[in-house]
């Protein structure tokens, strides 16, 4: 074994509680979402795994179909995991999540008990793992009883397959819902991961008063809209970048529209001393019920970017009022 993490891992990063529990998270976790499948290198991929460990980042986010292909960055991450972080495997975090189609049939996606444990299954085999810390229901189905999938979140914490639970994709009242059924069952929710930024602020209207009476943690993934919070897009659409691809979440259509704000944002972003990037990260923070941010990478230097937010996440009224007024014309 040729990785020793660093010594002073932990004197930098901050650690927020998630929701009631006894659990910590570090303000940033690093998604695997994408940049760590069997289509990207998987030399780089493990570079920023080992530079996230040895800069405080405890916690790693995944799920079953993460990659592509679907299942590829489990197995990658179980490399890792195998050769080089399997000694510290007590002080990380580990996450996976199954909801969306992962093999073909009726029993392949959504919300069934019979879905959600054997995806499990796999995805501890993946990644050569006894337990995953966190065991996520990805996203909510509309035909499954609620209290099932639930049930099969609170089964494979009894069977210490995970240890905590937690939803993803959830409405308010639907979150309300299923935290009332795992707490009934013994099983209390964890944490919510919710798509939350700038530009996407849904969680605004109730979500976040949900989970902070129920004691719920949050994190939030994409905090920079596919790319558009960051200086990617200021000088126009990079012939290499998502918003340039035909296929997608990110169009060019939207990142030109939404131009006139990213530029704007970036002006208070830089009198603060911070990246458009860095400063949506920390934007996420300022609230005490975000307990951690998820962020991809697709380099070293990326991540640590990224991790630059930590230096600054207080802000002004003024700044905050500037930012709403820039956001809402």
């Amino acid at each position: 074994m040729s990785y020793f993490p660093h010594p002073s891992r932990y004197d930098s990063m901050i650690y927020r509680r998630c929701g009631f529990s006894g659990v910590k998270l570090p303000a940033v976790s690093l998604g695997l979402w994408h940049n760590f499948g069997h289509v990207d290198d998987f030399a780089n991929s493990r570079q920023m795994l080992l530079k996230a460990f040895d800069m405080g980042i405890t916690h790693f986010d995944l799920a079953n179909n993460y990659g592509p292909p679907p299942g590829s960055a489990e197995e990658n991450f179980g490399k890792v995991m195998k050769n080089d972080l399997r000694p510290w495997r007590d002080e990380m975090i580990i996450s996976s999540k199954a909801g969306y189609l992962m093999w073909p049939g009726p029993y392949g996606e959504w919300g069934s008990k019979k879905y959600l444990v054997a995806s499990l299954d796999q995805s501890l085999k993946r990644m050569g793992l006894e337990y995953v810390d966190i065991f996520y229901h990805h996203r909510p189905d509309p035909d499954t009883p609620l209290e099932e999938t639930m049930a099969a979140l609170d089964l494979v914490v009894r069977q210490g397959k995970a240890l905590y639970a937690g939803i993803s994709n959830y409405p308010a009242e639907l979150a309300r819902e299923a935290a009332r059924i795992l707490r009934q069952m013994g099983t209390p929710c964890l944490i919510h991961q919710p798509s939350y930024s700038m530009f996407n602020r849904w969680v605004e209207d109730s979500l976040l008063e949900v989970i902070g009476q129920e004691g719920i943690g949050c994190i939030a993934f994409s905090p920079l809209a596919q790319g558009m919070l960051t200086d990617r897009y200021l000088k126009g659409i990079p012939a290499d970048s998502r918003a340039a691809k035909p296929h997608g979440f990110l169009q060019e259509d939207r990142v030109l529209l939404m131009m006139p704000k990213i530029r704007k944002l970036n002006e208070i972003a830089l009198k603060r001393g911070q990246s458009l990037a860095q400063m949506a990260i920390a934007w996420l923070l300022k609230d005490a019920r975000v307990t951690s941010v998820l962020v991809g990478a697709s380099s070293v230097q990326q991540l640590t970017d990224n991790l630059g937010a930590l230096e600054n996440i207080a802000f002004t009224t003024e700044e905050l009022t500037a930012i709403d007024e820039i956001i809402e014309t």
